[in-house]
């Protein structure tokens, strides 16, 4: 497992990809642009669906990596079997 700096690093690191994903997704979503283009990477309003996919996924990385720096750990998936005793 990583150290709280490198953490912390990626923590920056996905604010700052997820800033530029929800400023490119509302200036495609306000048609004031036909293409937007984050770093080399062109993006024109066909691309919403992706560019929403995107979004969610660096929100959840965002998530997790904040609670990794508060301490907690990581979500584990578990399964609940129900049994009639």
């Amino acid at each position: 497992m990583a150290d709280k700096i490198e953490i912390q690093a990626r923590l920056d690191f996905w604010k700052s990809a997820l800033a530029k994903k929800r400023a490119a997704y509302l200036a495609l979503l306000d048609g004031g642009v036909k293409s937007y283009t984050i770093d080399d990477r062109s993006l024109t309003r066909f691309d919403l669906d992706t560019l929403a996919k995107e979004i969610e996924e660096a929100e959840r990385k965002v998530d997790e990596l904040t609670a990794m720096v508060a301490g907690r750990k990581p979500r584990k998936a578990f399964g609940v079997i129900p049994r009639d005793w």
